[in-house]
C-alpha cells in the first residue's frame, strides 16, 4: 500500500467508546489516505475468544494471566480487508459473538493481557512504513503516547445504542444502551490502561454527524498534521 507521494509517515490514534464510529471512520480514513489500519479491539476480542475456546475461567484473573502469552494473534492491516487470526485460524466472525462481547472487558482488564497486546500493537505500528491509523480505547494514552495525531470520538449513549443495535440485527436498543454504559464503566474504571481521552487529543462529537461528515473531519485533521510534519522535516533537511 502506497501513501501519498512524498508524504511523511503519520501515526494516527483514534480512541473512544463503542458506537462512536471508530472502526468505520478509521478504516475509511486509512483507505483514503493510503495508510495501514489496526483494530486493537479485535485483538482483545481474539484473545478473549481463545480463552473461551480453551475453557479458561474468565472470572479468574490469575488463570487468564497464566496463559496470556500462549495464543499467536496476527492482524492484517489492509483497511479494505482487515483480517484477524489466532493460531492460524480466521476468527473475524467468531470474535463478534455475544459470548465474546460479554467477556472481553474482564479479559482486557488483566494486566498481563494488556501488556501482551500492547507490545503487539506497538510492533505493528512501528512496522507500518507509510503510517497507520490505530483505533481502540487506550491508544493515545498508553499504546502510542507519541502518536502524530490523537483523536477521541464521542457520541451520546442514545446515538451509540441506535448505531450498535443497527449493526447487531434484531438487537434491542434499550438493552444495547445498557450494555454499552456497563462496558464504558468497566473500561473507564479498570486500573490498567483505562478508556480515557489523552490531554492532547482532538475530541470529535459524532452524535449529530453522518459517518461521511466524521470521515471528512478526521481526514482534514490528518492532512493538516501531515502537512505540518512535512514542513518540520523540510526545515530539518535544510539545516
Amino acid at each position: 500500500m502506497e501513501t501519498v507521494a512524498g508524504s511523511p509517515a503519520v501515526i494516527v490514534a483514534i480512541d473512544g467508546p463503542s458506537g462512536t464510529g471508530k472502526s468505520s471512520t478509521s478504516k475509511a480514513v486509512a483507505a483514503q489516505l493510503g495508510l495501514s489500519y489496526l483494530d486493537t479491539g479485535a485483538q482483545y476480542r481474539a484473545i478473549t475468544w481463545w480463552m473461551v475456546h480453551h475453557g479458561v475461567d474468565i472470572t479468574d484473573p490469575a488463570a487468564i494471566a497464566a496463559v496470556a502469552g500462549n495464543p499467536e494473534i496476527v492482524s492484517g492491516t489492509d483497511p479494505a480487508a482487515p483480517t484477524i487470526s489466532v493460531d492460524g485460524t480466521d476468527v473475524a466472525g467468531p470474535i463478534r459473538t455475544q459470548e465474546v462481547t460479554a467477556k472481553v472487558s474482564a479479559v482486557s482488564a488483566v494486566p498481563e493481557v494488556r501488556t501482551r497486546i500492547t507490545e503487539l500493537q506497538r510492533t505493528i505500528a512501528r512496522a507500518a512504513e507509510g503510517g497507520i491509523v490505530v483505533e481502540g480505547r487506550d491508544i493515545g494514552t498508553t499504546v502510542l503516547p507519541d502518536a502524530d495525531l490523537k483523536i477521541f470520538l464521542t457520541a451520546s449513549p442514545e446515538a451509540r445504542a441506535a448505531r450498535r443495535s443497527g449493526e447487531l440485527k434484531g438487537a434491542d436498543v434499550k438493552a444495547t444502551q445498557e450494555a454499552l454504559v456497563k462496558r464504558d464503566a468497566a473500561d473507564s474504571s479498570r486500573k490498567t490502561s483505562p478508556l480515557a481521552k489523552a490531554d492532547d487529543a482532538v475530541e470529535v462529537d459524532t452524535t449529530d454527524l453522518t459517518l461521511q461528515q466524521v470521515i471528512e473531519c478526521v481526514v482534514t485533521l490528518v492532512e493538516e498534521r501531515r502537512e505540518g510534519k512535512t514542513l518540520v522535516e523540510g526545515k530539518r533537511a535544510a539545516r
